[in-house]
């Protein structure tokens, strides 16, 4: 259990809240899915932590209607009665949601439908409504072709073997018969009053938010007209071609557009969300880049005041700083697997109030419901600086420097990439050297690490390294090149 959630009807405010706009009309696709059966889906599209593909060629309607119907016969069969079903900005994602909505419906399913919002707003939307699960279709941060779905199912991720298991489902047919029904349930309100609430103090900070024409926009519009100080929205209107820049806050390029509105204005602080809201990226006053593990090392300062002792999690990519300063803060860093879901489940089951990745993803149990919501993270941030009187400048200058590469991306056939990596632990362990193997390898040496492993959502190893120096980064580096060369790979240029 967490150690904390809301109760269904602790959301349910009297104040006015704008409606979103941008709402597609969802016209139900009615016979059109009559008579499919047993549909083998594409395995690439079978992904670790959700189900991702190119719409129209490796991900198609009818590949959504028939994921419908494998989770809801899942679903129908371990007691779920009620599916929340949402949809991000991109153009194809209306008509996945119609698919989806159908397959779910032919199981017997009462379907809860939550229209266009950031991923984020599905999670909420199973807890408020009382759902049994939820299905968001979004392609995150993915270029504008792609589509997916991401799912959970009586409070947990759908991921690695179950998903799997859908696609096992699908090949073999044989899914519940039903006569369900679908309605529309407008939680957009209920959700921005919520996150409003998250924000108890009336410092007035300064923000821009930049939120890349994704699924996070009409919130965020909504959300700052009642927050205190001076706020500018950049890229507000959803628009899923993404024409001001790619949705992904992980990545420096992305954020020149909010690093220049919040230093040429003279704003505290800039807040960025990927395509569907559920990662974060932060800015300074001086225009300086707080990084997942850097935001993450900061909050848990704060939740950790009232949480002596508590665990908190963070993945393997993440800076040895971070663990260190968990620590200090009186807490008990435990390191973990990548993969939102993955670290979800971990969260759940240790009682950790607080977890992340150093992509991104940070997930509050302390007060919330324990999965990834950017906007929320966002603002706890604030009101952690209204009520210590500080500003992000100051919090990330009191945070050891190290030097650290990005996450380098090595092209890697899937089929390879896992051998690589056992064939390099196996190397490591012949030699003697100090590794943490349980997420590919993570060697430490004196003064610095270096992590690699193999992803589980593109064909290709990651590499990052980080050191107390620029030389002996650069000597991690070229250490690792060398290895990889062995394996006829090498390092892009950086």
């Amino acid at each position: 259990m967490y150690p904390f959630a809301w109760p269904a009807d602790d959301v349910l405010f009297q104040r006015p809240v704008p409606t979103p706009t941008q709402q597609p009309e969802v016209k139900p696709l009615q016979s059109r899915f009559t008579g499919l059966s047993a549909r083998p889906l594409a395995p690439g599209i079978l992904r670790e932590y959700d189900i991702r593909g190119v719409f129209g060629e490796s991900l198609t309607e009818d590949d959504v209607y028939t994921v419908g119907r494998c989770y809801g016969s899942i679903a129908w069969e371990r007691g779920a009665r009620r599916i929340a079903v949402g949809y991000d900005g991109r153009a194809s994602s209306p008509a996945l949601a119609t698919a989806l909505t159908e397959g779910l419906v032919a199981c017997g399913l009462t379907v809860c439908r939550i229209g266009l919002g950031p991923t984020p707003m599905l999670y909420f939307a199973t807890h408020h409504l009382r759902a049994d699960g939820g299905i968001m279709a979004t392609g995150s941060h993915n270029p504008p072709e792609y589509n997916g779905l991401k799912m959970v199912l009586q409070g947990d991720s759908v991921h690695g073997e179950a998903i799997q298991e859908l696609g096992r489902r699908a090949a073999a047919g044989g899914w519940v018969e039903g006569r369900g029904a679908a309605q529309v349930d407008d939680v957009f309100a209920d959700y921005v009053a919520m996150l409003r609430r998250t924000y108890a103090g009336d410092r007035a900070i300064d923000v821009v938010w930049d939120c890349g024409h994704g699924a996070t926009g009409d919130v965020v519009n909504a959300l700052v007209a009642d927050l205190p100080g001076r706020h500018r929205v950049l890229f507000g209107r959803i628009d899923g071609s993404f024409p001001a820049h790619h949705p992904d806050p992980t990545v420096a390029k992305n954020l020149r557009d909010l690093i220049a509105a919040v230093t040429e204005g003279g704003f505290r602080l800039g807040v960025g969300f990927d395509g569907d809201g559920d990662r974060i990226g932060i800015v300074d006053a001086k225009g300086r880049i707080l990084w997942g593990d850097q935001i993450l090392a900061l909050l848990a300062r704060d939740v950790l005041k009232a949480r002596p002792g508590a665990p908190i999690l963070a993945d393997v990519k993440s800076s040895q700083v971070l663990f260190d300063e968990v620590a200090k803060a009186g807490g008990r860093p435990v390191m973990c697997r990548t993969g939102h879901s993955l670290i979800k489940a971990q969260m759940k089951d240790m009682g950790a109030p607080l977890a992340g990745e150093m992509s991104g993803h940070i997930f509050f149990a302390d007060r919330f419901y324990g999965h990834d919501d950017a906007i929320y993270v966002a603002l706890r941030f604030l009101d952690m600086l209204a009520r210590d009187g500080t500003s992000a400048e100051e919090l990330l200058d009191s945070l050891p420097k190290t030097h650290s590469t990005p996450e380098f991306r090595i092209e890697c056939a899937d089929e390879r990439k896992f051998d690589v990596v056992e064939r390099v632990k196996q190397r490591l362990a012949a030699e003697g050297s100090r590794f943490n193997g349980l997420d590919g390898v993570r060697v430490t040496v004196d003064g610095g690490w270096w992590l690699l492993r193999a992803s589980n959502t593109q064909p290709a190893l990651v590499l990052r390294c980080e050191a107390d120096s620029s030389e002996a980064l650069q000597g991690l580096v070229s250490t690792v090149d060398a290895l990889i060369r062995d394996f006829g790979l090498s390092l892009p240029d950086y």
